[in-house]
């Protein structure tokens, strides 16, 4: 609620947000996450000391830079459908989004300065699949389905909605426009294949334009998670008014493609360090580069490569 009215990632300034929270849990820490939904951990004072730990690291590393930081929430399985699946009550689901967003604030209160300042994100999941979707629902079916959450919320100290691995345009759609009667600003995170496409099949560049078309331009700023550079890295034209509306990546580690992931039993964690190389040729692709952080197969290596190699001045042509 701090920064509603005006996001500080917005004003150009480098900002950090975390890793591969599932990935961390499941294959360092050792818990069983079931659907993947992390928010389940706060059902503990032991899974809350997880998630705590999880955050703290990025909000020391953030403190260390003097970098801001997006605190995103562990709320990407915290909606209606995926606590259907669960056994959430509507009661427990509620309970739990605001836990969630009550763990950013104490971090924030414990860790934020003025010269690194800290966004509370609301992590907004899919509906279905974050790889392959099994129902594509329309514009209206996803405003209904996500205003749930988003008006939860609403009601905390959450900064803004972030969808992450959003795979189709309408859900996008959808989202934002939950959002907006919530009053909440939102951004929109495309996940991508190893073409560069979303696997809708629609091109990043017209889902972009697309979605800012039927929103008039509602969202705060877009972004790109759960694929690897070389996935999307080549995707980017020249002066293309999309591409400035790109302010955040949040990639693998793993070049696999995401049946391969999958498919995967154990952990690729990739090179930290190419990641971050890859990162310093991003920005020249997306000049509105902003928010950084990881997905699949990352931890705070890998987070901490990519902030240190963009703190660095890119080398002139």
């Amino acid at each position: 609620m701090r920064y509603r009215d005006r996001l500080p990632q917005l004003d150009g300034r480098l900002f950090v947000t975390d890793g591969g929270l599932e990935t961390t849990l499941i294959f360092h820490d050792g818990y069983d996450l079931p659907e993947f939904a992390a928010a389940d951990l706060l059902r503990s004072e032991e899974g809350t000391e997880a998630l705590r730990s999880y955050y703290v690291r990025y909000a020391e590393l953030a403190r260390e830079l003097g970098l801001g930081f997006v605190l995103e929430s562990p709320t990407w399985r915290a909606s209606p459908g995926w606590a259907a699946r669960l056994g959430y009550s509507v009661a427990e689901l509620d309970g739990l989004n605001r836990a969630s967003i009550a763990l950013m604030e104490e971090i924030r209160d414990r860790y934020e300065t003025p010269e690194t300042p800290f966004v509370i994100s609301g992590c907004v999941g899919p509906q279905g699949d974050g790889y392959a979707p099994d129902e594509l629902l329309s514009t209206e079916a996803a405003e209904r389905y996500h205003s749930v959450q988003i008006a939860t919320f609403a009601e905390t100290a959450a900064d803004l909605v972030t969808a992450i691995t959003m795979t189709y345009a309408n859900e996008a759609i959808g989202i934002l426009r939950a959002s907006s009667k919530a009053g909440l600003p939102a951004a929109i995170s495309f996940t991508v294949e190893t073409d560069g496409r979303l696997p809708s099949g629609q091109a990043l560049g017209e889902a972009i334009d697309h979605v800012d078309r039927e929103t008039e331009h509602a969202a705060a700023y877009f972004m790109i998670n759960c694929a690897h550079p070389t996935h999307f890295e080549h995707i980017f034209e020249p002066d293309a008014p999309w591409a400035a509306r790109v302010r955040g990546v949040r990639a693998n580690a793993s070049t696999k493609s995401h049946a391969e992931l999958n498919e995967a039993e154990t952990l690729d964690d990739g090179d930290p360090d190419d990641l971050a190389r890859r990162h310093d040729s991003l920005r020249r692709g997306l000049p509105t580069l902003s928010v950084v952080g990881g997905c699949c197969g990352t931890d705070h290596r890998h987070v901490a490569a990519i902030c240190r190699t963009l703190l660095v001045e890119p080398a002139t042509a």
